[in-house]
C-alpha cells in the first residue's frame, strides 16, 4: 500500500487511534453508569477510516447502531459527540439521541440509528437528491452483514442499479448477526456476489488493512462521481468487544478465546502503526506525541460535556412533529 501518500497514512492513523481512545473511554463510562446501550467498534477502525478518506467533506454517510467510529471518521465535533452522551443541550442530537442517534450534517454524517439496515434506503434518497442537483456528492451507507437478510437492502441495490446512484453500499461484515454467524444466516457468505443479481460491482476487501479499505472505497467513490452507479463493498472485519458492552463477556457464548486472540493479533491500528514506522514517514517519537494529542483532544471532549447544560424537562415537546403541524420549536 505503499503508493498511498505518506500524509494520507499518517492522517488514517490518527483517526483510527482516536476512534479507539474515545470507544475505550466509553467502556469505563458504562462501567460507571452513563446511560444507554454502547455498542463499540473496536476492530473496525479501518472500515470506518478507509471508506471516509475516500470521501469529501461535502459527501454524506448514513450510519448504524455502531456508528461512533463513523462519525469520528467523516470529521464530526468530537466534543458535541461526548456531550449527546451525557445527555446535554450541547450534543450533537441536543442531547436527546444518545449513542445510537448521532449526527453531524456540518460533517455529513447525516444520522444513525439502531434500524438494521435503515442506511441503506435513506443513502439512495441522499444520492437521488445529489444526483438531481448535479452537484457530484456521494453517499456511503454503512451497515451489517445481518442487512443483507432485509428486504429493503434488496430494493435499494435494485433501484440505485436502475438509476445508477452515485451512492457505495458498505457491508461491514464482522461475521456476526448478534451471536448468529454469517454461516447459518446467510446461503452464500460471499456478501459482495449479492450484487451480481443487480449487476453492479461487488467488492471483496480485507476489512482490518485500512490501505485497502481505502483503495477500494476511492475507486468506487471515483466511479459514483462519474455517473457509473453503486458499488457494493464487503468488508470483512471483526468486533473485539460484544454486541454491545451489555454482554460482559465480549461474545464468548459464542465465539473462542482462540478465534478473538486471532483477529486481535490481525488489529488494524497495530498494522497501520508498523508500516507508518517500517517506511520511516514517522519516528516513535512522533507517534506518541500524535497518540497523546488525541487523548488530549478526548479529554477536553470530556469536560466540555461535563460543563454543559443538562437537558431541562420542557425539552420533552420541542422538535416533536405532527403529520400536520409542529408541536414546538
Amino acid at each position: 500500500m505503499n503508493e498511498i501518500a505518506k500524509d494520507t497514512w499518517i492522517a488514517m492513523y490518527r483517526k483510527m487511534f482516536l476512534s479507539r481512545t474515545v470507544e475505550e473511554e466509553l467502556i469505563e463510562l458504562y462501567r460507571a453508569g452513563i446511560k444507554g446501550l454502547y455498542h463499540l467498534s473496536i476492530g473496525q477502525e479501518a472500515v470506518a477510516v478507509g471508506v471516509c478518506t475516500a470521501l469529501n467533506r461535502d459527501d454524506y454517510i448514513f450510519s448504524t447502531h455502531r456508528g461512533k467510529g463513523h462519525y469520528i471518521a467523516k470529521g464530526g465535533d468530537l466534543k458535541a459527540l461526548m456531550a449527546e452522551f451525557f445527555e446535554k443541550q450541547t450534543g450533537c442530537n441536543r442531547g436527546k439521541g444518545g449513542p445510537m442517534h448521532i449526527i453531524d450534517l456540518a460533517a455529513g454524517m447525516l444520522g444513525a440509528n439502531g434500524i438494521v439496515g435503515s442506511s441503506i434506503p435513506l443513502a439512495c434518497g441522499s444520492a437521488l437528491s445529489a444526483q438531481l442537483r448535479k452537484t457530484g456528492q456521494v453517499t456511503v451507507a454503512f451497515f451489517g452483514d445481518g442487512a443483507v437478510n432485509c428486504g429493503h437492502f434488496h430494493e435499494s441495490l435494485n433501484l440505485a442499479a436502475l438509476w445508477k446512484l452515485p451512492v457505495l453500499f458498505v457491508c461491514e461484515n464482522n461475521l456476526f448477526q448478534v451471536s448468529v454467524p454469517v454461516s447459518r444466516h446467510c446461503s452464500i457468505r460471499d456478501l459482495y456476489r449479492r450484487a451480481d443479481s443487480y449487476g453492479i460491482p461487488g467488492i471483496w476487501v480485507d476489512g482490518m488493512d485500512v490501505g485497502a479499505v481505502y483503495e477500494a472505497a476511492r475507486k468506487a467513490v471515483e466511479r459514483a462521481r462519474r455517473g457509473e452507479g453503486p458499488t457494493l463493498l464487503e468488508c470483512r472485519t471483526y468486533r473485539f468487544r460484544g454486541h454491545s458492552e451489555a454482554d460482559p463477556t465480549r461474545g464468548r457464548t459464542y465465539r473462542t478465546e482462540q478465534e478473538i486472540a486471532s483477529w486481535e493479533e490481525r488489529c488494524p491500528i497495530k498494522k497501520a502503526r508498523e508500516n507508518l514506522r517500517k517506511n520511516s514517514w514517522v519516528t516513535e517519537g512522533e507517534l506518541k506525541e500524535m497518540e497523546a494529542q488525541c487523548q488530549r483532544e478526548l479529554s477536553e471532549a470530556l469536560a466540555f460535556a461535563e460543563k454543559s447544560p443538562s437537558i431541562p424537562g420542557e425539552w420533552a415537546l420541542k422538535d416533536v412533529f405532527t403529520p400536520s403541524q409542529e408541536v414546538q420549536r
